[in-house]
């Protein structure tokens, strides 16, 4: 677990890669924002998170098992990892941000990923 890396993962670099391409500028994990986004687009007021199917546990995707050692610890590790999740969601929403979640299994169809972005970022403006 210590090779984990926790931002600048390759899932990461692809979704900033398109949003660059795309035309839009941001941030990256601004430290003043609740969960640390991944991707900020303060213009759009937008938090963009890339997670990773398997740590934050995607529904229903096949990369979202369960290990079948240490499942005690495992389980409890998941269970926190989505309530943090949960937790930012909500703060950021108070604040008046629009949350995006790019999960990391929805990268294989990068065109699906460009439309939904950009649906999303032309309508909060």
């Amino acid at each position: 677990m210590s090779r984990i890396q926790g931002k600048d993962t390759a899932p990461e670099k692809a979704v900033r890669s398109l949003l660059h391409r795309m035309g839009y500028r941001f941030r990256l994990h601004r430290k003043d924002l609740p969960g640390r986004p991944d991707i900020v687009l303060s213009a759009h007021q937008t938090a963009v998170f890339v997670h990773g199917c398997f740590w934050h546990r995607h529904e229903g995707c096949q990369y979202a098992y369960k290990p079948k050692s240490r499942q005690e610890f495992w389980q409890k590790k998941f269970t926190e990892n989505v309530a943090r999740d949960n937790r930012n969601l909500q703060a950021l929403k108070v604040l008046g941000w629009n949350v995006l979640t790019v999960w990391e299994c929805e990268l294989k169809d990068m065109d699906k990923v460009r439309t939904c972005l950009q649906v999303a970022l032309e309508q909060k403006n």
